[in-house]
């Protein structure tokens, strides 16, 4: 009987870039470093609605093979999953717990109780965010566990550190490319403020997959941008400090409503770079604005072209939080938070 099966996207083949496959990784890989290979049963949900009875025969010898059950999924995912575990939960007398990816639970189950009952009555959940575990334990859960955001990551050392003290200052989006995530207003805040000065005062590299639902008004947008503005590809997660650690900040512009705890935080966090973001969901619970980054209103249309301007004549704004992001990363250490999880295997 093995210890563990993890079911969830455990990537398709090629570079792990969003942040329900990193999670699954890395919660993967910890578990392998405390039980062993051998005690891992991996059952990756990949175009698991292209042949749903596959990943059924998969979950069901997990099921019989496996003494814990961990899954991840997203919200579609979610409106299935739990009743399936269940269900096989109750056939099976195994431990069931979810790991939840995101920030919209709390949402979600105020306006779904249908499927609520099913997630409260699974042995553990899992949420990164005090709010989160705060908010769903005030709508009756009793099975929540705070965790608090871990990876194994090793920062960059303070004496490596590059701080600008001209132009042009390199900016950087770093997550999944699609509108929500506020790649557009990115665009058009660097736009506006280089034709104000008439330079190039700020560059913009993205980075990262993307969808394929905006993969064609993207690709028309980046056609007519001038070179400062330009698409870089995805970035495996485990070279993200190596590539991160040359910018100026991150711009994190997002009104994507499932965002909970990025990982693009911790990436950013590790390469000493300051994160400029909107306050929209769980961001400012995160972010320490004026000490690691910058936390302006959604609401207000001109406010990250003013931040820009404002570093512009102020760089060391930026430059004096590079140091502090650094110290950041001693909280994602993993051997504590996993503490959590293991603590509730049988």
């Amino acid at each position: 009987m093995k210890k563990v099966a993890i079911v969830g996207y455990h990537g398709d083949g090629g570079l792990c870039s969003d942040g329900q496959g990193i999670k699954t990784t890395i919660i993967t890989n910890e578990l392998i470093q405390i039980y062993g290979v051998d005690q891992i049963k991996i059952v990756n949900t990949f175009n698991w609605r292209k042949n749903p009875l596959s990943l059924i025969l998969k979950c069901l010898i997990a099921m019989m093979t496996c003494d814990n059950i961990i899954f991840l999924t997203d919200e579609n995912g979610v409106k299935v999953f739990p009743k399936f575990f269940v269900l096989l939960k109750t056939l099976f007398h195994r431990k069931v717990h979810y790991y939840v990816v995101g920030g919209w639970l709390t949402d979600f189950v105020k306006k779904n109780t249908n499927i609520k009952k099913y997630i409260m009555k699974l042995d553990a959940i899992y949420v990164e965010l005090k709010s989160m575990e705060r908010d769903l334990k005030e709508q009756g859960f009793v099975n929540i566990n705070y965790v608090n955001k871990f990876r194994r990551i090793t920062p960059i050392s303070k004496e490596s550190i590059i701080k600008y003290d001209k132009p042009p200052y390199k900016l950087c989006t770093f997550s999944r490319v699609f509108r929500e995530k506020g790649i557009e207003e990115s665009i058009e805040a660097i736009s506006k403020i280089n034709d104000k000065y008439s330079d190039v005062i700020f560059d913009l590299d993205i980075y990262g997959k993307i969808d394929e639902n905006y993969k064609k008004r993207f690709n028309s947008i980046m056609n007519d941008q001038p070179k400062y503005i330009k698409y870089c590809g995805v970035v495996d997660f485990d070279r993200s400090t190596e590539t991160l650690k040359n910018y100026f900040a991150l711009l994190f512009p997002t009104y994507y409503k499932s965002e909970g705890y990025p990982n693009t935080f911790v990436d950013a966090f590790s390469a000493g770079l300051p994160v400029i973001a909107t306050d929209f969901r769980y961001n400012a619970e995160i972010i320490n604005s004026g000490i690691d980054g910058i936390i302006y209103s959604l609401n207000d249309q001109g406010a990250l072209e003013n931040i820009l301007d404002t570093i512009y004549h102020n760089p060391d704004m930026i430059n004096d939080m590079k140091i502090k992001c650094i110290s950041r990363c001693m909280e994602f250490r993993p051997e504590k938070a996993i503490e959590v999880v293991v603590n509730n295997l049988v």
